[in-house]
């Protein structure tokens, strides 16, 4: 994992919009999510072994990933990179999800915190500076 300074850490911001406007570049709420917490992710690889994470905390209502209804405000927490290698190969124990089904289907990581080649960290930073473009402080 390698943390990210951003100006978003620490945002106050409504979940819905965030959630659509997230989407519309490519990230979405990451499987993990919790009523008070979750995180919007963004592959960076096409092997999905690389996220941007921009990990969060509810500040007010419920988080529901499921509904598109939601009138949850959502504190962005310190964004950061993550790689997981994993074993290649489907995981017979994988359940099927609506959310999160690209962590799912495969088997746990390898090695859940991979070092991250330095071309992945800026991929990361460009990425973050759109988003922070959207949400300037």
């Amino acid at each position: 994992m390698h943390p990210l300074q951003s100006r978003l850490t620490g945002q106050e911001q409504e979940f819905a919009p965030v959630r659509s406007a997230l989407a519309e570049r490519g990230f979405a709420l990451g499987g993990a999510w919790e009523y008070d917490r979750g995180s919007f992710d963004c592959a960076l690889d096409e092997g999905n072994k690389v996220w941007l994470r921009l990990p969060f905390r509810v500040t007010n209502g419920n988080l529901d990933g499921e509904t598109a209804e939601n009138d949850a405000k959502i504190r962005f927490d310190e964004p950061y990179v993550l790689k997981h290698l994993y074993n290649e190969g489907l995981d017979a124990e994988a359940q099927p999800r609506t959310f999160g089904a690209v962590f799912d289907q495969f088997q746990d990581p390898v090695e859940p915190d991979a070092d991250i080649e330095p071309r992945w960290i800026d991929e990361a930073r460009e990425r973050l500076e759109e988003v922070e473009r959207i949400y300037p402080a």
